[in-house]
């Protein structure tokens, strides 16, 4: 017997229809001889809805009330599903985040986990339940009910599998695995079988969407097995974890972007200590994340630097750069939109040199100019005209050796990591 953990997105039940072929499919690994606990999101648009009403009422409503408010979607989600179980002649109970024993920071929005005490969970497994688990949500010490923030249920799963000692943590999703690139835009996107830890962690950091990053991280460190796998069919899914084994030849897992990527340039900076201190502490303040830094040469004992953030962020970012022209004088700030940042991400780049010389090639074979680079030793990333994007991505797909229909183009030996 094995103790599964299964997460279900908000797609896959998103529907009383899908919500009772996600029930099937949780009685079938039962059936098979397996301990369940289920993980779920709200269903659909649930939670996007929820927000609607609540600023229909109130243009900046209290963090608090949006947490108790947003809590309820999942806990829909759960009974619900319990339920469709229990129509399957199966026992099922389902527990609230803080029921199953998650404890967070006293943060409302983007809380962490900080403890996890899953007694009652053990206890209804033992007693022959399928468990089913809210996900995104826990309780702070004050006794406030909480919520993890974007990608929060992925966090639960992983952090319940990490709690209970799981088997396997199962992510099932709307698409059959994890993709060398979004078979939206790339249409030979091959399927990966499996990939590193710290792979997953540079493309969901970089764009791809099917994880979170702090699930991927959370996994990384509990040596959580994860599977990324389809809720729609049986196909087999995507392996994360520590160790793979490289294809002959393939250099680059996969290909990432980001269409949210604003460039902000601030021009004519006295040349002295500190100064990129100064500024990006003070976006450090408002919470602001900067990505990508570039300095120019200093002319006149004057330098230009440029930096990356959201495209979200970008107006609040000017306002911060505008409030310390005082402190630090310069002499313009320009701002950019309609960026994307391109990323090439492997593990076997570290021991292949060359391979971003050969993306700068690919990139000015388009006749695409390259405005900002940011490298790793596993990543390389490009910020370019988002008009560019597909071409970009499709081109660079085929020179990796990634397409479904063709060989590995970039030669070396077979590596292990």
């Amino acid at each position: 017997m094995s103790l599964y953990v299964m997460k279900f997105g908000g797609s896959s039940v998103g529907d009383t229809e899908r919500m009772k072929r996600v029930a099937r499919r949780i009685v079938e690994k039962q059936d098979e001889g397996h301990q369940c606990v289920v993980v779920v999101s709200a269903m659909g648009d649930t939670t996007d809805d929820l927000i609607d009403q609540a600023k229909l009422l109130n243009d900046n409503p209290p963090a608090r009330e949006m947490d108790m408010l947003m809590t309820t979607g999942e806990q829909i989600s759960i009974s619900l599903l319990s339920m469709a179980i229990h129509g399957l002649g199966h026992k099922a109970m389902s527990f609230t985040g803080w029921q199953a024993g998650f404890r967070t920071e006293a943060v409302h929005g983007k809380a962490r986990i900080t403890d996890i005490m899953p007694e009652r969970v053990h206890k209804a497994l033992d007693d022959g339940h399928i468990v089913i688990v809210a996900g995104f949500q826990g309780m702070s010490e004050e006794g406030e009910i909480t919520t993890l923030g974007r990608g929060g249920s992925d966090t639960t799963a992983v952090a319940l599998a990490a709690a209970i000692q799981a088997d396997v943590c199962e992510i099932y999703t709307d698409v059959d695995g994890i993709y060398s690139t979004d078979p939206r835009v790339v249409q030979c996107a091959r399927k990966l079988k499996e990939i590193s830890y710290d792979e997953m962690l540079e493309l969901a950091n970089l764009g791809a969407a099917v994880l979170h990053p702090r699930a991927v991280e959370y996994a990384k460190h509990n040596q959580v097995k994860l599977v990324v796998r389809s809720s729609f069919n049986h196909n087999e899914g995507t392996v994360v974890k520590e160790e793979t084994s490289m294809e002959q030849g393939v250099v680059v897992s996969g290909i990432a972007f980001d269409k949210n990527v604003a460039r902000i340039s601030i021009l004519g900076v006295a040349d002295t200590p500190g100064v990129l201190a100064q500024v990006f502490g003070e976006l450090a303040k408002e919470a602001i994340d900067v990505d990508i830094i570039v300095q120019s040469g200093v002319q006149n004992g004057e330098a230009d630097f440029s930096f990356t953030v959201s495209l979200s962020d970008r107006e609040r970012a000017l306002s911060v750069i505008e409030q310390i022209r005082g402190k630090l004088p310069y002499r313009d700030v320009t701002s950019e939109d309609h960026l994307v940042k391109v990323s090439i991400v492997g593990a076997g780049m570290v021991s292949h040199p060359g391979v971003a010389a050969q993306m700068f090639d690919v990139i000015s074979q388009q006749g695409v100019s390259i405005k900002m680079v940011s490298t790793s030793e596993i990543k390389v990333s490009c910020v370019i005209e988002g008009s560019n994007l597909e071409g970009v991505v499709q081109a660079l797909h085929t020179a990796y050796g990634l397409d479904t229909d063709q060989q590995a183009s970039v030669g070396g030996p077979q590596v292990r990591r």
